[in-house]
């Protein structure tokens, strides 16, 4: 499922630009980074982390989580830059 998420990440980071990097740390499902203009699987140190389920992450793509009412509920945790995870709203609209 991980590498569905990381195909459409690649698609748009061709079309719009993110500064900084950003994991979504989906625990023993595995990672998604984006750094460099590029997404990836590959684990790095980055700006900003999202812990965050594999399946929470897959509704908050796709529109059916928003990113505030997932932190106010613990659905994710954000540590890190809160700027680089704000930027990730331009990077999905």
């Amino acid at each position: 499922m991980l590498d569905q998420v990381v195909e459409r990440m690649q698609k748009e980071l061709k079309s719009k630009e993110f500064d900084g990097s950003l994991k979504f740390d989906c625990g023993a499902d595995g990672v998604v980074v984006l750094a460099d203009g590029t997404a990836s699987r590959e684990d790095r140190d980055t700006d900003c982390t999202i812990k965050i389920t594999q399946d929470n992450l897959v509704k908050l793509l796709t529109g059916k989580l928003n990113p505030m009412t997932g932190v106010m509920t613990g659905k994710l945790k954000v540590s890190g830059e809160m700027g680089v995870a704000m930027k990730l709203g331009k990077l999905l609209a």
